[in-house]
Parts: structure tokens; sequence; C-alpha cells
């Protein structure tokens, strides 16, 4: 696979909150659409493995990745098997994201031990590189690509992977990954996008969203080396940070901001329509106004 296989524009979708039968019914309208790429989750429900199986029967030239996969979910074995099984059944259209999630989730609620982030991605990869398949080989394979925030995150998955898949992100981030990684790599930055023209509502709905995620300490700490202060992170986000991490307002504006990724280098851009109310799923309306076929 080649990294432009991927289109100029992706969808980034929580799945899970939907039923099988509308996952499957929303990677075809995705595809019918023009999107590129379908990116699903690992969100500690039903397992994006199944559901992009079930996906890759029912569509034809859709390329399907996670984003990410943890790798604190299944030994290097059973993920080198994963990929290879998903490539094999979708001719070589599955993209393998891996991270190395949160020390929050994987120590609090998976009970693994979470090491240190990049020798743990490190030797994760040593050991994927070297385990047994002796399944039918795989003619074509895809792409392999780590969620990458930090420096260091971001120089190994030039130099080890295809690229990097950057989550929360602002093309400020973009354009120094870019930097880092140098011209060839893939870089596919998701962004979170909201079709509410009002400010003020629109920045409500997106602090419900962030919440979550400013939870977290590898954002918090990403987002500090971008510049930001703890300040940025009280009351759901600052003015500037909500503005900075979603693009809201009318198609335009939403475009606007995904043309800023695309000038600061990225390759791919995939784009998480967030629910209007706030809550989990996404909008299926923003992606048919997004469209690009």
């Amino acid at each position: 696979m080649r990294k432009d296989q991927l289109g100029r524009l992706g969808v980034w979708a929580a799945t899970c909150f939907s039923p099988m039968p509308e996952v499957v019914g929303l990677a075809q309208d995705v595809e019918r659409w023009g999107y590129g790429t379908l990116w699903i989750p690992d969100a500690l429900a039903r397992d994006q493995f199944v559901e992009l199986a079930a996906v890759a029967c029912a569509t034809a030239d859709l390329m399907l990745a996670t984003g990410i996969v943890s790798i604190y979910s299944r030994d290097p074995v059973t993920m080198a098997g994963c990929r290879n099984a998903l490539n094999e059944l979708s001719g070589g259209r599955f993209v393998l994201g891996l991270g190395v999630s949160h020390g929050e989730v994987v120590s609090g609620i998976r009970q693994h031990r979470y090491g240190g982030p990049l020798s743990a991605m490190r030797s994760y990869l040593d050991r994927m590189a070297e385990s047994p398949y002796n399944s039918p080989p795989v003619e074509t394979r895809g792409l392999l690509v780590l969620a990458a925030l930090q420096d260091r995150m971001i120089r190994l998955a030039g130099e080890r992977t295809d690229g990097a898949h950057p989550f929360f992100v602002t093309p400020e981030h973009t354009a120094r990954a870019r930097a880092i990684m140098g011209p060839e790599p893939l870089l596919a930055p998701e962004q979170h996008v909201l079709l509410i023209r009002d400010a003020s509502e629109a920045r409500r709905v997106a602090r419900k969203h962030m919440a979550l995620h400013l939870g977290l300490a590898n954002y918090r700490n990403y987002l500090l080396a971008m510049g930001y202060a703890e300040e940025d992170f009280e009351n759901g986000g600052s003015d500037r940070l909500v503005d900075a991490i979603v693009a809201w307002g009318d198609e335009t504006a939403i475009m606007k901001r995904v043309e800023e990724h695309w000038a600061n280098s990225a390759d791919h851009v995939c784009v998480q329509p967030l629910a209007l109310d706030g809550g989990f799923g996404l909008d299926r309306k923003t992606l048919e106004a997004l469209a690009p076929g």
C-alpha cells in the first residue's frame, strides 16, 4: 500500500456506540461519499478488529484503519496475526495504527503495568517483527503507523514505521511532526469537527467532548510542550484551546482547518464529526456535508 491510497480526507469514528449493522452502513456511506479511509478506535468496548472485519466484507475500495489499537490489548504475536488476517480479508486495505494508550487506562482499567512509552513501543515493534505466522502468506500488506504526540515518539514513527497518526492535535502540531519525520513518512492527523455556527454553543458542546481527553496526562503533557498552560485546561478548556482543537462553524470554516493541516504537509486528514449534543457517537450529516466525492 502506498500512502496516497489513503486519500486526502478520511473519517475517524467511534463506531462502538452503534449497532453493528449501522457500523457497516456507515462504512458503506463513507465509501460512497468519497472518503478514502475509515479509522476506528480502541474504545474499551466492542472489539475494533471484529468491526473492521465486518466492514472489510461490505466495502470494496475503502481503506480501513485502527486509530489506534493499544499495544496493551494484545501481545505482539497476536497483533501481527490480526494485522495479517485483516490484510488478507481486505486485499491489503488495512492500516494498523498502534499506540501506547494512557497510564490511566492501562493501569487503572486493563490492570497492566504501564511502562515508559518510548521503550515499550520500541520493544513491541521488535517483537512484532519477529512474530511467527503460520497461516497463508499475505500478498498485499497495508501500512503500519504510530500514535505520536511528543517529539521522540514522532521520530520513532518516522524511523521504524510507515508514519504517524496524531490525535487531538492542531495544524501547528502537524507542522512540527513533519519537520521531525521528514517528507517521506505518512502523516495522518485526526481533526475534531463540529458543524455548529454559533461560537458560544460550539464551545459549550466542544468542551463536553474534550473533557475526557483533558483528563489524561499524555494529552496535557503534549499540549504543554506545544505552548499551552495549565490554566488552558481549566473548566473544560480555554477558548484558545477549544478553538485550536475543534474546528467548528460551517462547512467552509471546517474545511479551512483541514486545509491548514494539508498546508503544513499532512498527507491525509481524518475528520471526527462530533455529535451535536455533546454525547457519544458521531454526526452523519456533518460527514455528508463535508464529503469530498
